[in-house]
């Protein structure tokens, strides 16, 4: 049987691969300290929980919802992101929509789906979440990659970026805060941003604002939209309860964009998916988002506190250049490249090659962490982990990584 060049040509999800293996390892028998989790270790909140225990008894929990979604549920999640940004849709000067999807990534499934012509080049800033250019590549457009390094904090280069606009350019994304690097870009750096953006009118801005209420150090996460309300006519914004809610499982994002893109995706949907899961969007319609910062004061503490243990050690362990201030999601992305541990990898002195999938599988097989090869976020010789583990094996773990790393 031929499989069609379109998958053919998109690779697998690393993080999803490695957790796969490392869990199946932690099965057999094997003891694995898990550092690939993409997803908080944490019940949900009772009251979400209770909410969907109510739905139970109703009938329509069961059946399709409507192909955008729920329109009550619709219209709280656009009056809770105006909210939470301090920006109202209004001021676009277009009318906005609200489609509910399965989860944040066939959000950006959906948009690429929609917006994308073969050819049609989008710029990704680099280190990116893995699932952007596989699914650019699937809907037939061209990533084009924009390199950034860990000694400027992975700031993105706005000359680079201008430089790479082109008249192909159909959209550039932005994902503040970032997974893998957990940082997020300073206000002063969106602001240029949205300055760069004004001077190219046809170009697309889409904001995965997934990550925006997990910061655990101030200051809080800006847009540039919120300088420059006029961009909001070309933004489209993806957001949902997997992070924030602890509810990966649950399937259930969303996208807020121009209404003539919310109805394509609409069709788009009504051909593939259909509408969100009925049950947790019910739910969600009676559900106080409000509650949602009290919920994650804890996780943020625990983030917070991992993140503070990471600097420690690597103090500890001499291996202090590699450190830089994470603030937000949960990850943080450790460079090999300054660590003894490439000289058992690189053939030569000179040996610029990427070895983080080799270096990562050692730390797995040999040493019991799980960790994932950076070149998958577009950062060679780095590895991201998660910082979600308990206090006390999350530091055992750290010590073992230490030990490796220092050959």
């Amino acid at each position: 049987m031929k499989i069609s060049s379109r998958v053919s040509d998109i690779s697998e999800s690393i993080t999803l691969k490695l957790n796969a293996k490392a869990v199946a390892m932690s099965e057999s028998g094997k003891h694995i300290y898990n550092l690939t989790a993409g997803q908080l270790p944490f019940r949900p909140m009772p009251e979400f929980s209770s909410l969907i225990r109510d739905e139970l008894d109703f009938i329509r929990s069961y059946q399709y919802s409507p192909v955008p979604g729920y329109p009550e549920l619709r219209k709280k999640i656009i009056a809770n992101w105006e909210k939470t940004r301090g920006v109202s849709l209004s001021d676009s000067g277009v009318e906005f929509d609200c489609v509910v999807t399965n989860g944040g990534k066939h959000a950006v499934s959906n948009i690429m789906g929609t917006l994308l012509d073969h050819g049609d080049e989008v710029i990704v800033l680099a280190p990116f979440w893995v699932t952007y250019p596989e699914i650019i590549k699937f809907c037939k457009g061209e990533p084009k990659i924009i390199y950034s390094s860990p000694f400027d904090v992975f700031k993105p280069n706005l000359d680079e970026i201008k430089k790479n606009i082109s008249p192909r350019t159909k959209a550039i994304i932005i994902n503040s805060p970032n997974n893998p690097t957990g940082t997020h870009y300073s206000d002063e750096w969106m602001r240029d941003f949205a300055e760069l953006m004004l001077e190219n009118p046809h170009v697309n801005i889409i904001c995965d604002e997934i990550y925006f209420q997990l910061f655990y150090f101030d200051p809080k996460p800006t847009f540039y939209y919120q300088s420059k309300p006029e961009l909001l006519a070309r933004t489209i914004i993806v957001d949902g309860i997997s992070k924030t809610l602890a509810s990966t499982g649950l399937r259930l994002g969303w996208v807020i964009a121009p209404k003539v893109l919310t109805k394509a995706i609409t069709t788009l949907q009504g051909q593939t998916t259909s509408g969100a899961n009925s049950l947790v969007q019910r739910a969600l319609v009676n559900f106080d988002f409000d509650l949602i910062e009290t919920y994650l004061g804890p996780i943020k503490k625990h983030l917070r506190d991992n993140a503070q243990t990471l600097r420690e050690v690597l103090r500890e362990n001499e291996l202090s250049h590699t450190w830089y201030q994470s603030t937000s999601a949960f990850y943080y992305l450790i460079d090999f490249s300054q660590t003894p541990i490439m000289e058992k990898f690189k053939s030569s002195a000179t040996d610029t090659a990427d070895y983080s999938p080799e270096i990562c599988e050692s730390l797995l097989e040999e040493f019991g962490v799980a960790t994932v090869p950076g070149v998958a976020f577009g950062m060679n010789n780095t590895a991201r982990m998660s910082l979600v583990m308990e206090k006390e094996p999350f530091r055992e773990a750290l010590e073992i990584l230490m030990k490796f790393l220092k050959g």
